[in-house]
C-alpha cells in the first residue's frame, strides 16, 4: 500500500476492535466470590469484555519468541561487543517503516502551534539537524536546504535526529494517538486550540490533570457516581510508542517467523531476507538489491539505466521487499536508534527475557498528601527518580538508575569517565546497515554507538510498542505466509 494514502490517524486493526460492555441484559458473575460485576446495586465494580489490543497507526505486530542475538557475521571490527546468546522477546509491535520527513514534519507543526509563541524553545529543540549534510569536500548543499521540507522527500526517512530528540517523538506520538482515540470514540470532542499546558497528555489525563472538551464520558457505576473518565482498566488507551530495545530490533529485522517449521528453524539468515546474498533470486526481480547500501567505493547506487539500488541518498521508507514481519528497509537506507545504552559486554550481562540495560525507575510526583502533583509548564505530569530509601525492600532493585548494573558504577575495577571514554550512560546503540555502508552492516546482529545528544546523515529511527495480552493475537493469517 502507498503510503502517501495513509495518515497516522487512521486506525487500523490486526484483529477485532476493543468492546465495552458497561450494561447487559447478562450480568457477569464473579467466579472468585459470586458477586455482579458491572452492578451499581452491589457496589458498581466494573470489567470490561476486552478482546484484544487495538493495532496503533504505522504499527506491524511482531510475534515474540527465542532467537540467537548477536553475532551472526565474522567480527570483522574486532570489538567482541556482540556475542552470541540465545533470548526471549515478548511480543511488540513495530512501525512497518522508518519515520518518515512528512511525520516529523506534523510533530514540528504541532509543537511551533502549541508551544511556539510562550515556549519557542520546545520548538527549537525538536527541530533536526540539517546541516549534517555537509561535507567539507562534497556538493551537498541541496539536502540541507530541500531533504527535510521539500514534498520531493516527504515520504524518505527523517534523519539528523538525536535519540533524545526520537524519544520525544515517540512521547508526542503516543499522546496525539491516544487523543484521537478518545475522539473517535466520543469522549473528547477535539480542540486544535490547545496552546501551552492545556494540551492532551495521556499521563495527566489518567491521572486527573487534564480535562479537555470533554463530549460524553463513561457511565461511572459505582453507588454514587455519575460519569467519569476513561481508565486504565478500560482498555481503550493504547500503551507508550518508544524506541524498540536492542533485543526487539535485531528479533524483527530477522524476520524468522518465516523460516520457522513446528518449533525448528530450519535455516538461520544472516539478513532480514533468505540466503547469503544481497541480490533478489526470484526470476521477476532476478539481480535487483534487496536493499539500499554502498556496493563499494564509489558507487553509491550503479549506473544510469540500470540502478541498481535507485538510491544515492536515502530511498523512500516503504521500498524494497519487506521481510517476513511485513516491516520495511530493516536493513540499509538508514541506521536505527534502539533504546538501549551501549556496553561492550551488556549481551553476556542482560536478562535472556526481554535483555536491555537502560532502565532508570521512576514514579509520580506527589504532594503531602499522596496525591500526584500538578502538571509542567508543557502539561506533563512531573516524575522523579525512585529514593534509594523507597528502594531498600525490593530484592530486585535497589536503586533507581541501573544504566550501568553489573557494569560501570556497580562494578569497581570498571569505571567508564565521561570526559576520556566513549562508553557511558549517554551513549546508545544504533542498528543495521545505511546507504553509507557495505554489506557486512545490514546483518542484524551489528551494533554501533553514538552520543544520545549526536546526530548525523545516515541514522533514522522507527517506533515501537508493547503487546499485551495474547502473545500472536486474533484473526491472524496464515503465520507461515512469506513475504517474498
Amino acid at each position: 500500500m502507498n503510503l502517501r494514502k495513509k495518515s497516522i490517524f487512521k486506525l487500523s486493526f490486526s484483529a477485532l476492535a476493543v468492546m465495552l460492555v458497561m450494561n447487559s441484559c447478562k450480568q457477569e458473575v464473579s467466579s472468585s466470590t459470586g458477586w455482579n460485576y458491572n452492578d451499581t446495586k452491589n457496589g458498581g465494580f466494573e470489567v470490561v469484555n476486552y478482546v484484544e489490543q487495538e493495532t496503533g497507526p504505522g504499527l506491524v505486530l511482531i510475534e515474540g519468541g527465542t532467537f540467537t542475538m548477536g553475532r551472526s557475521e565474522q567480527d570483522m571490527t574486532m570489538d567482541w561487543d556482540n556475542m552470541p546468546r540465545r533470548v526471549t522477546v515478548h511480543s511488540f509491535y513495530m512501525d512497518e517503516s522508518e519515520v518518515a520527513n512528512v511525520h516529523y514534519l506534523e510533530y514540528l507543526y504541532w509543537t511551533s502551534r502549541v508551544f511556539g509563541t510562550d515556549y519557542p524553545e520546545v520548538y527549537k529543540k525538536a527541530l533536526p539537524d540539517t546541516l549534517v549534510w555537509r561535507d567539507r569536500l562534497a556538493f551537498n548543499e541541496p539536502f540541507v536546504e530541500y531533504y527535510l521540507r521539500h514534498p520531493a522527500y516527504q515520504y524518505y526517512p527523517v534523519v539528523g535526529i538525536s535519540w533524545l530528540q526520537a524519544t520525544d517523538y515517540c512521547a508526542w506520538r503516543t499522546d496525539r494517538v491516544n487523543e484521537r482515540i478518545l475522539i473517535r470514540e466520543g469522549i473528547l470532542r477535539e480542540n486544535p486550540a490547545q496552546v501551552n499546558e492545556d494540551n492532551f497528555n495521556t499521563d495527566a489525563y489518567l491521572a486527573g490533570q487534564y480535562e479537555g472538551l470533554v463530549k460524553s464520558p463513561l457511565q461511572d457505576l459505582s453507588p454514587n457516581g455519575d460519569t467519569r473518565k476513561v481508565k486504565m482498566e478500560d482498555g481503550i488507551l493504547l500503551p507508550r510508542y518508544r524506541l524498540p530495545t536492542e533485543a526487539e530490533w535485531e528479533y524483527a529485522s530477522f524476520g524468522l517467523i518465516g523460516n520457522t517449521k513446528d518449533e525448528r528453524i530450519g535455516d538461520r539468515k544472516t539478513y532480514p531476507w533468505n540466503g547469503h546474498y544481497v541480490r533478489n533470486s526470484e526470476e521477476k526481480y532476478k539481480g535487483e538489491m534487496l536493499a539500499n547500501f554502498k556496493r563499494g567505493r564509489g558507487d553509491n547506487m550503479g549506473v544510469a539505466g540500470k540502478l541498481n539500488d535507485n538510491a544515492d541518498i536515502p530511498a523512500e521508507v516503504i521500498s524494497y521487499l519487506p521481510n517476513d514481519y511485513g516491516l520495511y528497509n530493516m536493513a540499509g537506507n538508514v541506521c536505527e536508534w534502539v533504546g538501549d545504552i551501549y556496553r561492550p559486554l551488556s549481551h553476556e550481562d542482560v536478562s535472556d527475557f526481554n535483555p536491555f540495560r537502560g532502565n532508570v525507575f521512576q514514579t509520580f510526583v506527589t504532594d503531602a498528601d499522596g496525591n500526584i502533583d500538578e502538571k509542567d509548564s508543557l502539561g506533563r505530569v512531573k516524575y522523579r527518580d525512585v529514593t534509594e530509601a523507597e528502594a531498600i525492600t525490593r530484592r530486585n532493585y535497589k536503586k533507581a538508575d541501573n544504566k550501568g548494573y553489573v557494569d560501570g558504577e556497580e562494578t569497581e575495577h570498571i569505571r567508564y569517565d565521561e570526559n576520556v571514554s566513549l562508553i557511558n550512560d549517554r551513549v546508545r546503540v544504533y542498528k543495521g546497515g545505511s546507504l553509507k555502508d557495505r554489506a557486512y552492516w545490514m546483518a542484524p546482529g551489528t551494533r554501533r554507538y553514538l552520543d544520545e545528544s549526536l546526530s548525523n546523515d545516515f541514522i533514522g529511527f522507527r517506533c515501537a510498542m508493547i503487546r499485551v495480552g495474547s502473545p500472536s493475537g486474533l484473526g491472524q493469517a496464515d503465520k507461515t505466509t512469506r513475504a517474498h
